[in-house]
């Protein structure tokens, strides 16, 4: 299977949805995660040490120039937009905010896109602006798969239908069909290596 990164956008009740996901990634999941969660200016390391205790599957917060690895997952620090570079490692930025947010979802999204073109997967889930809809506009125009939460499982329905506004979706679905959707991806690339 060709995908080489899944990015997520998640905002309003993004903790809860976070604590499913990764509840539920097997250990042995391959394909990297790269994720922008908005948050406060001043939310601490707390969250990563949270979801680690509670997830099968590697959490960091991600470094300036980080390279990105399978079976990790990456989540943007608080007050930093996160981008993916050409040689695939992990850029943060205090550039403008975009959609009032920083993190940005778009802009994680739209550089992901530039880089992975098809073999990426984006995902938005719960939220309450409309961040991450260009984003994975983006990511379709490009060829990449495009997977959004369905409003009527969401916490907060706005970010999962605004992206479905705009974008032809390849799946919507609840959480853990996702997730579900996700682990089979991952199989069939590990096993076609």
């Amino acid at each position: 299977m060709k995908y080489e990164a899944i990015v997520i956008g998640v905002s309003s009740g993004g903790m809860n949805a976070m604590k499913v996901i990764f509840s539920l990634l097997p250990k042995n999941f391959n394909t990297p995660i790269i994720i922008v969660q908005h948050m406060g200016a001043r939310s601490d390391s707390q969250l990563i040490k949270l979801l680690n205790n509670q997830s099968n599957v590697s959490i960091k917060e991600a470094d300036e120039k980080e390279k990105i690895e399978n079976g990790k997952v990456y989540i943007a620090p608080p007050n930093y937009h996160l981008m993916i570079e050409r040689d695939k490692t992990l850029s943060l930025s205090v550039d403008e905010r975009v959609n009032y947010a920083r993190p940005s979802i778009d802009v994680l999204f739209e550089s992901a896109a530039d880089v992975y073109k098809d073999k990426l997967i984006g995902v938005i889930l719960t939220g309450s602006s409309s961040d991450g809809s260009l984003g994975l506009k983006k990511i379709k125009e490009f060829g990449g798969l495009t997977i959004a939460q369905d409003p009527k499982t969401a916490e907060s329905a706005y970010m999962p239908a605004s992206a479905i506004a705009v974008v032809p979706m390849d799946f919507i679905l609840s959480l853990e069909e996702i997730i579900k959707l996700l682990i089979k991806i991952d199989n069939q690339k590990q096993h076609s290596l």
